[in-house]
């Protein structure tokens, strides 16, 4: 390797040990015994014309300055031990190519220096450290010799050196700036910038200070080639003045940074001071307690990169602040509903078909077209679950999170819609949460209101999410066809976000001001009627429609649930009270009139209480509740019974009609009388136009 490669660690600039070392001055405590000095060639020492070069790698050598190398390369090392044993002189020229290891003839400049060897020391590596003593500029007419090592023909240029004003100027233009770069720059040796700026001649001033700056190797090899000394100066000045830009402008940003070092540095001294204090005063900070309990908090939240930047933001505010500030309470506020947010807790479904099956069919009997879509979610998370990514398309990879699901259930009241959202969560091993939207007819409900405002709160859902801990609930928005809008905004269009498996995993409540993901959750909405609910909102539900249930089905409700609910809500056991069939029947024809079972569940409770009272009174015993006692227990029928359907219709004059109602339908009777009079058709009762027509 080449003896740029192997420069000292200073980048060719000696320390001002090597600047006494290579001045020939004792230095003590130094081992001689290594090295090899030899007296500097006289003034009057010729310079041959064919000289050994040495070719250099990133570094230009300049006369009347000295310069380290190290040598390791084995022809170099030949080239220096044949120098050493003659006239001690050699030719340094630069390589264009840095890069090469060994750089041929057309790889380096034309212009180089000749230099004198001064010192040698031999490292037990096998390397060789020199300090050469730069002599005088040559130009390379020729190369005698390639092998072993570049011996080339020169000419010497010696450079051409004005006189005058101008030329002062310059050395001291120069001066001044090395000045300054030694002020800006502390790791500058002062004893060589001493030695610069004692020199008076402007030829050593200008390679000495080249030879210490950084500078390119273009910029360097251009200061060598220039024939004129103020030329030279030009150049070396616009280095110079570069160079004091850069170091003013880093200077004036460590400055910064250390002032605002200084400033947190302060603030944190003046923090643990106060701390202190009140420690030995006996006093509690209980702002401080309050800000590192909402730190750890924070900590342990594990929330979103968004929603942990916003939280700590707020908590440096909040720190900042004595607590009598107005703003205090609202910033606190925020951050505890921020930190109860289960942003990262979610419960394990349990996708066990069987069980959920054995769940539905114990707490709801039929209802067999939506208990087997309930089946078939489930069945489809299981598998998404066992196969992985692989299972889906690679178009849908990015959606494979969602829950991709909103049911609807549309039916009358009473026929359990409330009901199997509960079931369909303990089915999953999921926890269940409800918020009623009927009667809502303000925007902020969903998404909650604005931090400015007081007692801004978030909306329903975050609230919700907060009460029920985790992040993938069974979520039953009821009664979505009874919102309403006013000035205040309008619920269903906020619903739309929360609705849309593509857009609620970025849900952003006014209060949170922060998204929310509510892609895990599965949405459930139940509704009475589906012409009152908007458009955009129904056609981002799945629509199961729930119809009214018939007189058997009722009375296996009845059997199954009803009646042992009843008994247990009333304090009576199984055997205490049994109703025949006979008696739910008439209960269901009689008593009722509705499409669920509701008020049948009622009437049964009313039967319950009035045989508990007696059983209290200890006026009876068990009982079989039978059709012809329930005149007895709750009174008369309420609607016609088949007998007097029968009896009604018997009489001439009499006919029946069908009417369709909400609860399943009704029967009409059409009388119609014969009056003495003129010829004429009227209508009595309440009746509607479309009947009239009829």
């Amino acid at each position: 390797m080449d003896a740029a490669d192997r420069q000292l660690d200073n980048g060719g600039r000696l320390s001002p040990r090597e600047w006494l070392v290579a001045a020939s001055i004792p230095v003590h405590g130094e081992d001689e015994s290594p090295s090899t000095a030899a007296p500097s060639p006289g003034e009057g020492r010729p310079i041959p014309d064919v000289l050994p070069v040495l070719p250099l790698r990133g570094l230009v050598a300049y006369p009347h300055t000295p310069l380290p190398l190290t040598i390791g390369q084995a022809r170099s090392i030949k080239l220096v031990d044949d120098v050493v044993a003659g006239d001690r002189l050699v030719g340094l020229v630069a390589s264009r190519k840095p890069e090469l290891e060994l750089p041929g003839p057309d790889d380096l400049y034309r212009i180089g220096t000749v230099a004198s060897i001064q010192r040698l020391f031999r490292a037990p590596d096998g390397t060789i450290r020199l300090i050469v003593q730069g002599l005088a500029r040559f130009e390379i007419e020729g190369f005698a010799e390639q092998e072993p090592y570049l011996r080339a023909r020169i000419r010497l240029r010696p450079e051409t050196i004005e006189e005058g004003v101008e030329i002062e100027a310059q050395v001291r233009a120069v001066k001044d700036q090395i000045q300054q770069i030694a002020d800006l720059a502390p790791s500058l040796p002062r004893e060589i910038v001493g030695t610069i700026l004692l020199l008076d001649d402007p030829l050593p001033v200008v390679y000495s200070v080249a030879n210490y700056q950084r500078m390119e190797l273009d910029e360097a090899q251009a200061i060598l080639e220039e024939d004129s000394v103020i030329a030279k100066l030009k150049r070396l000045i616009a280095v110079l003045g570069r160079e004091v830009e850069v170091l003013s402008l880093g200077q004036h940003i460590q400055q910064e940074a250390r002032t605002e070092i200084e400033k947190v540095q302060r603030e944190y001294f003046l923090r643990e001071q106060l701390k202190a204090i009140q420690k030995e005063l006996g006093e509690t900070d209980e702002q401080t307690k309050e800000t590192e309990e909402l730190r750890r908090r924070i900590d342990e939240a594990h929330m979103p990169e968004e929603a942990e930047k916003q939280a700590r933001r707020e908590l440096e505010r909040l720190s900042r602040l004595p607590t009598a500030a107005a703003e205090y309470g609202v910033i606190r506020s925020y951050l505890d509903w921020l930190v109860a947010a289960p942003w990262d807790k979610l419960t394990p479904d349990n996708l066990d078909l069987t069980h959920a099956r054995a769940v539905l069919d114990e707490d709801h009997y039929g209802l067999k077209d939506i208990k087997d879509r309930i089946l078939e979610y489930l069945a489809v998370r299981k598998l998404k679950q066992e196969r992985g990514p692989d299972a889906a398309p690679p178009q849908d990879l990015i959606r494979r999170e969602r829950e991709g699901v909103i049911l609807c259930f549309i039916g009358p009241p009473g026929v359990g819609k409330t009901s199997l959202g509960q079931s369909i969560a303990r089915a999953m091993g999921r926890r269940f949460v409800r918020i009623s939207l009927g009667g809502v007819h303000d925007e902020a409900e969903i998404r909650g209101h604005r931090r400015t405002y007081i007692g801004a709160m978030p909306g329903r859902i975050l609230q919700a999410l907060r009460r029920v801990e985790t992040r993938n609930p069974v979520f039953m928005l009821d009664e979505v066809d009874k919102m309403g809008q006013d000035f205040r905004g309008d619920p269903a269009s906020a619903l739309l976000e929360v609705l849309d498996p593509e857009q609620n995993r970025e849900f952003r409540d006014h209060y949170l001001e922060v998204a929310f993901d509510l892609s895990q959750v599965m949405f459930i909405t139940t509704a009475n009627w589906s012409d009152t609910i908007p458009g955009p909102l129904l056609d981002r539900m799945e629509v199961i429609q729930l119809s009214g249930y018939t007189e058997g089905e009722k009375i296996a409700i009845a059997r199954g649930y009803l009646v042992a609910r009843q008994l247990r809500e009333n304090g009576l056991r199984p055997e205490d009270v049994v109703f025949e069939e006979a008696a739910l029947a008439r209960l269901i024809r009689e008593y009722t009139r509705e499409a669920g079972v509701r008020n049948l569940e009622r009437e049964i409770g009313r039967v319950c209480r009035k045989l508990a009272a007696a059983l209290a009174e200890g006026k009876g015993g068990s009982r079989t509740v039978s059709a012809e006692d329930l005149t007895e227990l709750i009174g008369r029928p309420r609607y016609l019974g088949p007998e007097e359907v029968q009896e009604r219709t018997s009489l001439p004059g009499v006919a029946t009609g069908l009417a369709f109602t909400p609860v399943g339908g009704e029967v009409l009777f059409i009388e119609a009388t014969a009056m003495p009079g003129g010829k004429q058709f009227l209508l009595t009762g309440s009746l509607g136009q479309v009947m009239q027509e009829s």
